[in-house]
């Protein structure tokens, strides 16, 4: 059973892909055969839509699109703003994102998730988002029906009854849970098929697992993307200041490694699995393409390609 890697930084990291998915299309002997790229998300830095992470990404839109287009990849609008109101509906700028996507994209809603390779690359060329408000939920629903959705972990959902029940609604086609329902195996193993096809793991989470305020971390970043005037928030993990480290993640309890989805989550019966990193650099993006998707005796071909293409600024 194929799984599917949900890759940040669509817009964040534009110039990065466009290197990396030439290599990916034409040396899939590079690259495991298990797996394959089932999204890339991200939002534009302008985008009063976005949530999640402060928002960078100042990439072309029109050319996202074509790129992603070009190599059949689903790309991901990162709307996870959760405070939008009726007056942000209808921004101008997220509106024409939407249209742009939208364009063409049909409505893949019959296609059951996961059921076997063939349903999922159905919808392979149609763009998603990944949303937290209802409010914008239904407002783009109804305005731009060609989209599938995505819950956003924005949510902080930790309760395992809230989280069967948010897989239990038919608007999300996948729900990323909390980081910290990831090794929960008894309950995660007693879903049904259909719900464990629409779960999606964050894997490489490097926040505190003893977080207690996760949700109003993600609250500042949606005043911030709304253009309010507030304070950053403060980081209530021991190790803040160590900033993001690949190594410390694979420390974390709720850890995704490849080993793990080799030979736990997939004979489970999962197959989509996200990872983060929009407010990261290049390099260390790359290191986690290299880790999930890469054979390791090929590792140094492909970072040798993207460090000597010399318009990647790496760092």
């Amino acid at each position: 059973m194929k799984i599917y890697y949900h890759l940040p930084g669509l817009f964040e990291f534009y110039e990065l892909y466009k290197a990396f998915l030439p290599l990916w299309h034409e040396h899939r002997e590079y690259f495991y055969d298990w797996c394959d790229i089932g999204s890339i998300y991200g939002a534009p830095s302008d985008c009063i839509w976005g949530g999640g992470r402060v928002g960078f990404g100042d990439a072309d839109p029109e050319k996202v699109a074509k790129l992603v287009k070009e190599y059949g990849i689903s790309p991901r609008l990162t709307f996870s703003n959760s405070l939008v109101r009726k007056e942000h509906l209808s921004d101008a700028r997220c509106n024409a994102l939407c249209k742009m996507f939208d364009s063409g994209a049909g409505d893949c809603s019959d296609v059951d998730a996961g059921k076997n390779d063939a349903d999922d690359y159905a919808c392979k060329n149609r763009a998603g988002i990944i949303v937290h408000s209802d409010l914008l939920l239904d407002y783009i629903k109804e305005k731009y029906p060609g989209f599938y959705f995505v819950s956003s972990t924005t949510k902080v959902i930790t309760d395992f009854k809230e989280f069967t029940a948010e897989l239990n609604r038919d608007e999300f086609r996948y729900v990323v849970p909390d980081f910290r329902l990831n090794k929960q195996f008894d309950k995660l193993n007693a879903l049904t098929d259909a719900q464990k096809q629409k779960v999606e793991f964050l894997c490489n989470e490097c926040c505190w697992f003893g977080c207690y305020d996760r949700k109003a971390c993600y609250e500042n970043v949606s005043r911030k993307s709304l253009g309010e005037n507030c304070e950053d928030h403060e980081c209530v993990s021991p190790t803040a200041q160590r900033g993001y480290r690949f190594s410390d993640a694979m420390k974390n309890p709720g850890f995704i490694g490849i080993d793990d989805i080799q030979h736990v989550f997939v004979p489970a019966g999962f197959r989509h699995f996200k990872i983060e990193g929009r407010s990261l650099g290049s390099a260390i993006i790359l290191e986690f393409l290299l880790y999930y998707m890469t054979k390791p005796e090929h590792q140094l071909k492909v970072r040798e390609e993207i460090y000597l293409d010399s318009s990647l600024d790496l760092f």
